[in-house]
């Protein structure tokens, strides 16, 4: 049984405040999001590093490519959902929202997301902070949403049984 209804169509494109949008990332945005991802790092390490091993110190450009076709195909079959953060004009890739199938119980979907390390406090991850979780209410069909890291940590996460 898919986690998502059969008939569900994934948003393409969802406006942000002042300027910014989200869309499904893919293979084509990695000359944007290798640098976001490893110019921020350190601290996406501290955040995913345990539960997914991402990033990894020597993600090479290939590697990240490839990670990114891997999310792209993932999103054209439904089994889980990458969308990346950018100005308007699609210029500056910003951060990422990731939308998965629980893997642990006591919940329907779990979700996370980042801004690089330059708009950490700032307007625009306060906004991308108060939308996601609207979106995810108003735009997906799930009942028992986790955000994790926000309404738990990733600690915290990590401890809770596995899905059987």
């Amino acid at each position: 049984m898919s986690w998502l209804p059969a008939e569900f169509v994934h948003p393409v494109r969802v406006a942000v405040p002042d300027g910014h949008h989200l869309r499904p990332i893919s293979g084509a945005d990695t000359e944007l999001d290798h640098p976001a991802v490893m110019g921020s790092r350190e601290r996406l390490w501290s955040l995913y590093g345990e539960a997914w091993g991402w990033p990894p110190a020597t993600m090479t450009y290939e590697q990240d490519r490839e990670d990114l076709l891997h999310h792209e195909q993932e999103m054209a079959e439904h089994k889980s959902f990458n969308y990346a953060l950018f100005d308007d004009a699609g210029t500056a890739l910003l951060g990422c929202v990731y939308i998965d199938p629980p893997q642990k119980a006591g919940a329907d979907a779990e979700i996370s997301w980042w801004v690089v390390d330059a708009k950490v406090g700032t307007d625009l991850e306060k906004a991308l902070d108060a939308l996601v979780p609207r979106w995810i209410a108003e735009a997906w069909p799930f009942r028992r949403p986790r955000y994790i890291g926000r309404d738990l940590s990733w600690k915290e996460w990590l401890a809770l049984p596995d899905l059987t």
